[in-house]
This record gives C-alpha cells, sequence and structure tokens, in this order.
C-alpha cells in the first residue's frame, strides 16, 4: 500500500514537466519572432542590441537598422540589453495564433549621474601666474619623438653600444685577411707612416685617450 502512494505522488509531480515537455517539443508551439528596437523618447533605431532568450544560451542581435529575427517557443521572455539603455523582459503570449509575431519593442535609456564637480579660482592672480609659468606639463608623443631621435642623444648611446653581430665578423674577416696577406713576413711598422699619425693626432685632438672616471 504504501508503494502505491508513492507511485501515485511520482506520477503527480512529473504531470506538469511531462505536459510541458509535450508543448515545446510541438512543432505549433514555435513562432517566429521579428521586430525592431527603437528609442522611446525619438523613435530612432537602436542597433546592436542583445536580443536573449531568458533561461536559455541563445539569442541574436539587432543590425543598424534595429531589426531583428528569433525563432522561440509561444510563452518565452526575450531580455533587451544594450549600452546606454534599461535591461527589459518582454514575455512572448502564449495564446498567438499562428507561427509569427511582430514586435516593435521602445528601449529607455539609462541615466547615469556623477558626483558634482566643483571647480575652484587660484586664491590670487600672481599663484596663478606662477603655476602657469613653473607647472611641468608631461610630454607629448612629439615631443618624446624628437627627445628620442635628438643627434647628441644618438650619439652618446652609440658610444656606449658595442658591435653587433654583422660587425664583429666583418672584424674578425678584416683581421683573418690582414694576417693572412702578411703571413710569413713580418708586418710593417707604422711608426714612420705620416696617415697613421695623422689619425693619432686627430683621435688625441678629440679625446679618445682621457681617462674614463
Amino acid at each position: 500500500m504504501r508503494w502505491y502512494k508513492l507511485y501515485v505522488l511520482l506520477f503527480c509531480l512529473s504531470v506538469p514537466f511531462l505536459a510541458r515537455s509535450q508543448g515545446r517539443g510541438d512543432t505549433d508551439s514555435l513562432v517566429q519572432v521579428s521586430g525592431v528596437t527603437m528609442t522611446a523618447d525619438s523613435l530612432r533605431a537602436v542597433p546592436n542590441v542583445s536580443v536573449i532568450v531568458k533561461g536559455e544560451d541563445r539569442g541574436t542581435i539587432t543590425n543598424e537598422e534595429g531589426v531583428f529575427s528569433i525563432v522561440v517557443y509561444k510563452g518565452d521572455v526575450l531580455t533587451f540589453r544594450a549600452i546606454g539603455f534599461k535591461t527589459q523582459d518582454v514575455q512572448i503570449p502564449s495564446d498567438i495564433k499562428g507561427n509569427h509575431f511582430s514586435l516593435l519593442h521602445l528601449m529607455a535609456q539609462d541615466t547615469t549621474y556623477l558626483p558634482v564637480t566643483v571647480i575652484k579660482p587660484y586664491p590670487s592672480r600672481g599663484e596663478f601666474a606662477d603655476a602657469f609659468l613653473h607647472w611641468k606639463i608631461p610630454d607629448d608623443k612629439l615631443e618624446i619623438a624628437r627627445k628620442n631621435t635628438n643627434a647628441a642623444r644618438l650619439r652618446a648611446m652609440a658610444a656606449s653600444v658595442g658591435p653587433d653581430g654583422g660587425e664583429g665578423v666583418n672584424r674578425t674577416f678584416q683581421q683573418q685577411a690582414q694576417a693572412l696577406y702578411y703571413s710569413g713576413q713580418r708586418p710593417p711598422e707604422n711608426i714612420f707612416n705620416p696617415v697613421a699619425w695623422a689619425q693619432f693626432i686627430q683621435a688625441w685632438k678629440e679625446g679618445a685617450f682621457k681617462r674614463q672616471d
């Protein structure tokens, strides 16, 4: 007797779910919802509005004219969501005749109020002039580019940067070529070479031999 009562209770609880599943599986319960979203105050089309079926992971987006189309079940709830507008829910009537339904949805703007900002003047003209003259304004992108491409700055950076891979390879090749050129004989001494003396004097004038502290 106790098992019989349990079966009856389970059957009564499952009847609503069975009826809903059969209703949603029927093709007559499907409806093609086509509509347009517009502003409530000026009746302008609202593009890029998300139209989501509430409780399900599917939906659509309105085009540039605010037009959308989606297939839902009768009685479903559509959620309209867009930046700058209030999120609203619209329920599709469950007693629609046929499988087509037209909808004109008016979007209400969502006004955001910012805190009050009070702008106060300087206490005196002298303080304003002092701040105007000595206030350090951050450099813009053009000024930063000018500083980075300054000739003196580039020379200083080049002096502190060592040779790259290509320069190192070329220098090695030059040393090997010079060693092979004087192979088997003593290389000439440049102490009496006027060109070498001119290069030495020029380097000495430019400070190449100064002590680096």
